[in-house]
């Protein structure tokens, strides 16, 4: 699904990735983690194409990401059609919600596909009200998302994306600006969307969630992956051990 080789990625004299190679097969979950600046966040913005890295590549479902130089000696990616075709395969949940503020849960659940893909407005309704209605928001459709908690407003987020019919989802450490008592809501989600086979890569800090439902772990330190592996073998290293044991202080 997802297959990256020799991808660096500087941001002014901050090299934040570092040849980091990474192949995620269809239905996989994984789940990055590492402690802060280790380049996660990097990765998964040049997976969705929210950054350009500077040098690697990147295909995602089979295709190539083609990318050409500027005027500067930047890469910058070659076509907007490809790139807005792209993106709508790869949805992405954001650590702070990222919602309109002005519009409907349900119209922040239909825009995309009204506008991007070209769905009627009523097909589009139609099918934001099941995905709402999956994740147990149906009843607040007509809401605004300043009226809801911090878990139903990353529930909504969630359906959001959901709703592009991505191929794959990418998380950016969907419940760190949650109060403890609303993880479980939004990692209650996210399980049942892996275990529906759907294909997620997760940077988190939630290790109990790495470790229960991730088919990988990839640990990232100081721009590179350093360890992958099912979370059994993961977890086991000292580094790894570690790192986690400091979370739970």
């Amino acid at each position: 699904m997802i297959e990256v080789t020799g991808l660096n990625k500087s941001y002014g004299t901050t090299h934040v990735l570092k040849d980091v190679d990474l192949t995620v097969a269809r239905g996989e979950v994984v789940t990055i983690i590492g402690p802060s600046g280790a380049g996660k966040s990097s990765l998964l913005r040049c997976l969705n194409l929210l950054e350009v890295p500077d040098s690697g590549t990147l295909s995602i479902d089979g295709r190539d990401i083609v990318y050409t130089t500027n005027r500067h000696g930047r890469l910058t990616l070659r076509n907007q059609f490809a790139l807005t075709k792209l993106r709508s395969d790869v949805g992405m949940v954001f650590q702070g919600f990222n919602l309109w503020p002005q519009h409907t849960v349900i119209k922040n659940v239909m825009e995309g596909p009204m506008v991007v893909k070209g769905v009627s407005r009523d097909d589009a309704k139609k099918r934001a009200i099941e995905i709402l209605d999956s994740v147990g928001l149906a009843d607040k459709s007509n809401a605004y998302p300043g009226d809801l908690s911090g878990g139903q407003q990353q529930r909504v987020a969630i359906c959001r994306a959901l709703a592009m019919d991505p191929t794959v989802l990418l998380f950016d450490e969907p419940t760190s600006a949650l109060d403890p008592e609303l993880v479980g809501e939004v990692l209650d989600i996210m399980t049942a969307l892996a275990t529906g086979g759907t294909t997620m890569i997760v940077v988190t800090h939630e290790m109990k969630f790495a470790r229960e439902v991730s088919d990988r772990v990839v640990f990232m330190e100081a721009g590179r992956i350093v360890e992958q592996g099912p979370p059994s073998e993961v977890f086991e290293k000292e580094r790894i051990k570690a790192f986690a044991s400091g979370l739970s202080h």
